[in-house]
């Protein structure tokens, strides 16, 4: 089981026919509903992009997961004359720019050579990597793209890992909780019994009330109050959601939406406790259900 949030990072030096190139590459992945990825890559590989986005939707299922790759031509004395004209461009703009950061008081960090050399034409005969073997490039980032993807879906696992524990911790915690509270539920049913019969007296202000008449006002009020079967859902709701965990693979939207049928069964605790300790129980499997949904809202 994976979580939805992982980054990783992984910087290459490769060499194409002489040219020395730096990959440069950075995944990261934040919470999603679905699996929605986003992908920034030179232009001059563009066509691997399908590629990639096959690779990443075989391993992942949910999330937000966001893909750079930058570039950068190392030797650049082998790749190709400057054109000045494009970089008196490229020079002007950077000044524009720089001008206009200084004065609304943003602060840039300033380009190096390589970064200038790097722009779009102002290598003439590297414009878009145009003197590199591009079906050898899209082989070498093909392959690094995995190594960086075996990387991140290391740290997902690892990080699902932890999750896990502490989804199983949760869950022990609320099958305690729903011990204790069936082990209340006599002193629970002589209490409202007591104060039923009571109630029933002052209301009638009979001397000597009909007991038949009592006893079966009584049952249906306990039937009414009973919570018999919100505990046993409880207990059924925990042993489905460790079988989910220990099946492992994508599961959080299972549950995401068994921990909302968590809350409603401690909702409905509550609302029928009419006991202080019942009540006190139920508060506590709010607040663990509820501690318990923000963790499973992280896990692929």
């Amino acid at each position: 089981m994976h979580s939805m949030t992982g980054f990783a990072s992984k910087s290459t030096l490769t060499t194409i026919d002489g040219i020395e190139l730096e990959l440069e590459w950075d995944i990261r992945s934040v919470n999603g509903r679905g699996l929605d990825i986003r992908m920034r890559l030179p232009d001059a590989i563009g066509f691997i992009e399908k590629s990639i986005r096959t690779r990443l939707s075989s391993v992942i299922a949910r999330g937000n997961v966001s893909v750079t790759l930058k570039m950068h031509i190392r030797n650049v004395a082998n790749v190709g004359t400057i054109d000045h004209d494009a970089l008196d461009s490229v020079m002007a703009a950077m000044t524009a720019v720089m001008a206009k950061a200084q004065a609304v008081g943003v602060r840039l960090t300033e380009p190096s050579a390589l970064d200038v050399l790097g722009w779009r034409a102002v290598l003439s005969a590297g414009q878009d990597f145009a003197a590199i073997d591009l079906a050898k490039l899209g082989e070498i980032v093909a392959q690094d793209f995995d190594l960086l993807l075996d990387c991140f879906n290391a740290m997902r696992h690892q990080e699902g890992q932890t999750l896990v524990q502490v989804i199983a911790a949760q869950l022990d915690q609320i099958g305690v909780m729903t011990v204790a509270a069936r082990a209340l539920l006599p002193e629970r049913r002589q209490a409202m019994a007591e104060h039923m019969r009571k109630a029933i007296l002052q209301l009638t202000d009979m001397a000597r009330p009909d007991s038949l008449r009592v006893e079966q006002e009584l049952a249906l009020i306990a039937v009414k109050a009973d919570v018999t079967e919100e505990l046993d859902r409880l207990a059924a709701h925990c042993d489905t959601a460790r079988e989910l965990l220990e099946t492992g693979g994508p599961a959080g939207r299972k549950l995401d939406f068994l921990t909302q049928e968590f809350n409603r069964e401690a909702n409905t605790l509550c609302s029928k406790a009419q006991h202080l300790g019942l009540s006190r129980i139920g508060l506590d499997l709010k607040a663990v259900i509820d501690q318990m949904r923000e963790q499973v809202q992280n896990l692929e």
